[in-house]
């Protein structure tokens, strides 16, 4: 999907995160948000939100002259996310469903989002999750696709949220252990995108095929994707897309079965599906 004019103040916004993340002083922050604000005169409407952030966050982060302009509240919301592991354990423990719950585990964190235009808190969303029904409800769809796939592609989002996919992995894993399951992350910090540094750090190449998808967008823009991961995407029997930039790049796709799980977060994401902001999304395409 590509950029609405909304999209443009949201972007434009987002260098105001930036400049409370770093710490910036008054004329960092002014020149952040002057520069992004007149780069926002050349935006393409042809280029999805994703493409539009690559550009913004590559021009910020040599403005400040630091390559990983989240590195500090990365951290912290790993802390925070693996505080939580006990009771996300306990939920599926305790489930008759373990699918259905693992994949609201997975849709919970995905509230780690800094470049979203509204936030959510990850405790409130972990204590509502489980009795909260997905709107777009393709859960038996996914079940189905499990049951015979050979090959699944898991495409990450943000960090913290990083934390409950490798839950969700774990449990399909004994749910299905004739699936072969791969992970993929960014290819460099962009926003608060997971990236193979915190993917490692976490431990996902030890459970699973871990790969660098080589984008520099917050979300899998094909085109800009490495052969490893292009032909990774191409030939897994399933996909499952984390997020709401990796659907921004993927919607269209040119390749099926493919499921969204995502939180609603934006009015234009939330037109794009016909839901309502706060809506959590288990999509199959």
């Amino acid at each position: 999907m590509t950029i609405d004019k909304e999209c443009i103040e949201c972007i434009i916004n987002q260098s105001v995160k930036v400049s409370q993340a770093i710490a910036a002083d008054e004329n960092l922050s002014k020149k952040l948000t002057t520069t992004v604000r007149n780069m926002s005169k050349d935006f393409s409407f042809n280029d999805t939100p994703p493409e539009i952030a690559s550009y913004v966050y590559e021009k910020m982060a040599l403005l400040a002259n630091k390559t990983d302009l989240y590195d500090a509240v990365k951290a912290l919301s790993t802390q925070k996310a693996l505080s939580f592991v006990p009771l996300v354990k306990e939920h599926l423990k305790n489930s008759h469903d373990k699918l259905l719950t693992a994949t609201k585990t997975a849709v919970a964190g995905n509230v780690i989002d800094l470049a979203a235009a509204v936030e959510f808190d990850l405790e409130e969303e972990l204590e509502k999750i489980y009795d909260v029904d997905f709107t777009y409800d393709d859960l038996e769809s996914l079940r189905l696709e499990l049951q015979s796939a050979k090959s699944v592609l898991v495409i990450g989002d943000n960090v913290g949220e990083h934390i409950f996919d490798y839950v969700f992995i774990q449990t399909l894993q004994n749910l299905y252990p004739k699936i072969e399951f791969s992970y993929m992350v960014r290819g460099n910090p962009i926003i608060n995108d997971v990236t193979m540094k915190e993917a490692l750090e976490a431990g996902f190449d030890k459970l699973c095929n871990l790969v660098d998808s080589g984008v520099n967008t917050p979300g899998f823009t094909y085109e800009r994707a490495s052969s490893q991961a292009k032909k990774l995407f191409d030939e897994a029997d399933l996909v499952i897309s984390k997020g709401m930039g990796n659907y921004e790049c993927m919607s269209p796709s040119h390749r099926k079965d493919i499921c969204f799980l995502l939180k609603v977060k934006c009015n234009v994401v939330a037109a794009s599906l016909g839901k309502n902001l706060g809506d959590i999304v288990c999509k199959m395409v």
